[in-house]
């Protein structure tokens, strides 16, 4: 079945028939059930039901941020040491990863201002 849509108001994913949604002539068309559309309830089960269809190039491009989230969370974890970490309180600890995303930002900057764009992510490389 091909995405057609979230439908927002009767919260489903809409589905419909490749044929149809593609253009391509099929022969048991007047015969198919799900000719029309087919609803899939997200309350189904939310883990494979969201409302973006997981095969579709808006759940590609989002999960493409979420990699590079989980990028930084790793450098967080291993280059800035905060997988093993002794910090108490929760203040401590924002401050701690305020001041490392600040170092990375500020890392970044430095090297597009020396025209090194390549290196933007690198942590060992001088600038």
């Amino acid at each position: 079945m091909a995405p057609a849509g979230f439908e927002a108001d009767r919260n489903t994913l809409k589905f419909r028939c490749p044929a149809v949604y593609y253009g391509i002539e099929c022969k048991s068309y007047r015969q198919c059930p799900a000719a029309s559309c087919v609803r899939i309830p997200l309350e189904q089960d939310r883990r494979i039901f969201t409302p973006v269809a997981r095969n579709s190039p808006k759940w590609d491009r989002l999960y493409n941020n979420r990699t590079a989230v989980e990028r930084v969370n790793s450098r967080l974890d291993v280059s800035f040491g905060f997988e093993e970490h002794f910090i108490r309180g929760l203040a401590k600890m924002q401050l701690r990863c305020g001041l490392a995303f600040i170092v990375m930002l500020a890392m970044a900057v430095g090297r597009i201002k020396h025209n090194q764009h390549e290196h933007m992510r690198s942590l060992v490389r001088a600038a």
